[in-house]
């Protein structure tokens, strides 16, 4: 019996279906992922008009990109600047910070590497406890109190750390707790639906062709954008301490392969947009591992 695949617009139409299926969305969410996939690269500025031309294809009303741009501004993440009739907004300050930690494991190619080391940070005793959330997105894990736990976390790099007692340490064999710290299965079940609900616009894109001009762009934002609402959930654990079966290097590899067909087509459209071209292609290009 003849099966009948999706094509690929076909495809992208069936994620923007379930964008507005996922309740109320968060545009500013959705603007801070085209900002730091395609902006950010570009130099930082980009015209509202742009922006309403990514958000018209993915169904999100002018006025709905307008109130999230402005939230955006009052909060910091972007600066608005008007040249004549036309607005532009640069991403700087709290967004380019924000985003830039993130970049490193939104586009690695892989967990990290291990030497078999734990950084153990502990709180000033009878302080206010640490910023939990911010360790959090460094990797910690909160053990008890004040106490984090991180594998392979150099203490220098993190600015988290300031004023907490650092140890470093190995432990030949872990106790079965320490695994249960991390919400594995959660974060597990989340990359598998990811990887489902992917497939059809990564088969059309594999056996029928690539999307083009703003498609491509659309396309790739949601890519992106679902892509990152997870791995910036993930601890980032390396491979040793992951489950055998873990499905988001799985996840990845999806993403790398369609994320090396909409680039270029995503890219020309840019070009055409009249954004600034690519400040550092080789790091760019770097992105996925290559």
């Amino acid at each position: 019996m003849e099966r009948h695949y999706l094509s690929a617009v076909q495809a992208l139409d069936a994620l923007i279906d379930d964008l507005h299926r996922q309740g109320r969305l968060r545009v500013w969410s959705l603007a801070i992922t085209i900002f730091g996939d395609a902006v950010s690269p570009r130099g930082g500025t980009v015209a509202l008009s742009v922006l309403q031309d990514i958000m018209q294809r993915l169904r999100i009303e002018p006025g709905a990109l307008r109130t999230a741009m402005s939230r955006l501004a009052a909060e910091g993440w972007i600066d608005r600047q008007k040249k004549g009739r036309l607005s532009f907004y640069r991403f700087e300050g709290k967004g380019r910070h924000a985003f830039d930690q993130a970049t490193r494991r939104i586009y690695a190619s892989g967990p990290p590497d291990w030497d078999g080391d734990w950084t153990i940070a502990v709180g000033q005793p009878g302080a206010p406890e640490a910023d939990e959330a911010a360790l959090q997105e460094a990797g910690f894990e909160k053990i008890a109190g004040n106490v984090f736990l991180r594998a392979e976390c150099e203490p220098a790099e993190c600015a988290v750390l300031a004023g907490m007692l650092v140890f470093r340490t190995r432990a030949e064999q872990l106790p079965e707790w320490v695994s249960a710290l991390w919400p594995l299965s959660e974060i597990g079940a989340a990359y598998s639906t990811l990887s489902k609900d992917l497939h059809p616009l990564g088969q059309a894109l594999d056996t029928d062709g690539d999307l083009a001009g703003i498609d491509a762009m659309a396309a790739r934002t949601l890519l992106i954008h679902n892509w990152r609402r997870i791995v910036l959930r993930d601890p980032g654990l390396p491979a040793e301490l992951l489950p055998k079966d873990w499905a988001g290097e799985v996840a990845r590899d999806q993403v790398r392969r369609m994320y090396a067909h909409l680039r270029p087509a995503s890219e020309d459209w840019l070009d055409g947009s009249g954004l600034a071209p690519l400040t550092d292609r080789v790091a760019f290009s770097r992105r996925f591992g290559g």
